[in-house]
């Protein structure tokens, strides 16, 4: 039975500048690989050292990159490695099958959420409304599935954050601040669910996730085994579950760190041993 493995992309797999937490000296910093270009500018790296591993992984499992970016963000994203047949972007909203989004999955994640929790509109016009001018950049709206705010990080008021996310829960809403951006997502979105459908139709009876946001918490509890790297919204509230490993390394490195353990679980199940952290 093949191995699955739902990785997070952003701050798990790859970096941007900010994000890299480069502490060595210059002079032993990892080589760094360019995977993502937006407007002609490089924007995200992994390092040369997780690029072989990655492509390794590619060729023992079934990778699925599983993001909370939109369709058009996850495929200027160019990964080294095997090109995956699954992708789960917008944070469980779209399944990608050899990059073309499944309009069956599309469709029965719409009318969950029509069922489940408050319109998008409802929560679109009250971030319109309630967010101050002076820290917010950008309004978006991903996918026509959730919505998003680009903030000055050093003027946001922090206790609008917790108020925001008191106000979403009562809508069947989550919050997740992440950089420069505050998430507002339906709570029926989930990338546990297209995680578990891409499962079934690859017929994986493994499953190894890893992420560092609140909106990777479902994935990695819905996952046989887990990590989580040592920064991020996860590390900074100290979650833990008794199958989901919690990883020292921060920035770029914890993403090199994250693939040896992936392929040392992948390579373990192979040999009969089940899931066993590599080195």
């Amino acid at each position: 039975m093949p191995v699955l493995v739902a990785s997070d992309l952003d701050r798990t797999l790859i970096y941007s500048a900010a994000a890299l937490a480069l502490t060595m000296p210059d002079a032993r910093a990892p080589r760094l690989l360019c995977v993502e270009v937006h407007e002609s500018k490089p924007l995200s790296y992994m390092t040369e050292t997780a690029a072989r591993l990655l492509t390794d992984l590619g060729d023992a499992a079934v990778f699925v990159p599983t993001t909370t970016r939109t369709r058009k963000q996850y495929q200027r994203i160019n990964l080294p490695g095997p090109e995956p047949t699954y992708a789960i972007c917008a944070n469980g909203g779209h399944l990608m099958v050899d990059g073309v989004s499944d309009p069956d999955w599309h469709a029965q994640v719409t009318a969950r959420l029509a069922d489940q929790c408050a319109p998008l509109a409802e929560v679109q016009e009250h971030l319109l409304r309630a967010a101050d001018p002076v820290w917010v950049r950008k309004h978006r709206v991903a996918d026509d599935l959730f919505a998003y705010l680009v903030v000055e990080r050093e003027l946001l008021d922090e206790d609008w954050v917790k108020e925001l996310a008191v106000w979403a829960e009562n809508r069947g809403w989550t919050v997740s601040l992440q950089g420069r951006k505050i998430y507002a997502v339906p709570k029926p979105l989930t990338k546990s669910a297209a995680m578990r459908e891409v499962a079934r139709r690859t017929g994986a009876d493994l499953t190894l996730a890893a992420g560092d946001s609140l909106l990777d918490t479902d994935l990695l509890l819905a996952a046989d085994q887990g990590w989580r790297p040592g920064h991020g919204e996860l590390a900074d509230t100290g979650f833990a579950a008794p199958s989901i490993r919690v990883l020292p390394d921060r920035g770029v490195l914890a993403g090199e760190r994250i693939l040896r353990e992936f392929l040392g679980a992948v390579r373990g199940a192979g040999a009969g041993a089940g899931p066993q952290p590599g080195a």
